[in-house]
């Protein structure tokens, strides 16, 4: 379970890493906007930037973790269950 996980994880490292730095990198002139309009732009690309900055790291890390932790509870659940009726 855990080398699949970090198997996938190897996998799509790449192409997450080159999506979210692409729609990082295209919202950031938001962040430096001056001029007409400059606040309401800001508003929406700093939260947008950070979020996407901190779902990308989740999306690496966490997802792969949830992953192993929900498969073990899966596992442990056949075996107890294999075991029950092993003993009937």
């Amino acid at each position: 379970i855990t080398q699949s996980a970090l198997k996938g994880l190897q996998e799509r490292f790449r192409a997450v890493l080159m999506t979210a730095f692409t729609f990082i990198l295209g919202v950031f002139p938001m962040i430096i906007a001056t001029g007409a309009g400059a606040s309401s732009r800001k508003a929406i690309g700093v939260p947008v930037f950070f979020g996407m900055r901190v779902g990308t790291v989740l999306g690496l890390l966490v997802i792969p973790l949830f992953y192993v932790l929900v498969q073990n509870i899966v596992e442990y659940g056949k075996t107890r269950k294999n075991k029950k009726v092993q003993e009937n």
